[in-house]
């Protein structure tokens, strides 16, 4: 009995877990859109919902962005650039094929590494909890660049 309430309450917090999706427009919102930013977010504090996206746009709030994505364990790292919507299926098929053809190994090594270089951490509201995100440096709020 005591198992299966221990799975019980694993599934419940798996259930929980804001989407990545959430997370990535609440910080941009937060950030009062801003006009990049880049940051990690780890694996086990979301629900992947973009998984196998690596360049795409984004609104939010009537501003487009695009998004580079990628997963590097422990982390998924997005890089966002506020630009006018295009086609990027060319750029997020070349991106998918290229992690492939690597076997994911340099986005392994990128988010290992990643994990000695983070420096700063900025938290997340989201309805179902707060969650951190990492940043190699500390942003400049506003900057263009």
């Amino acid at each position: 009995m005591h198992l299966r309430q221990c799975l019980r309450s694993l599934n419940k917090a798996k259930i929980q877990k804001p989407l990545s999706s959430l997370v990535l427009t609440t910080h941009l919102r937060q950030r009062c859109l801003p006009h990049w930013t880049s940051y990690f977010v780890k694996y086990k504090d979301v629900t992947s919902d973009q998984w196998g996206l690596s360049h795409f746009n984004l609104e939010v709030d009537g501003e487009n962005y695009h998004i580079l994505r990628t997963g590097c364990w422990p982390y998924i790292k997005y890089h966002c650039t506020k630009r006018p919507h295009q086609d990027l299926s060319f750029d997020d098929s070349f991106f998918r094929v290229l992690k492939v053809i690597n076997l994911g190994l340099p986005c392994l090594a990128y988010g290992l590494i990643a994990s000695l270089l983070i420096r700063f951490q900025e938290d997340i509201k989201t309805p179902q909890g707060t969650v951190s995100i990492y940043f190699l440096y500390e942003e400049e709020r506003g900057a263009r660049h």
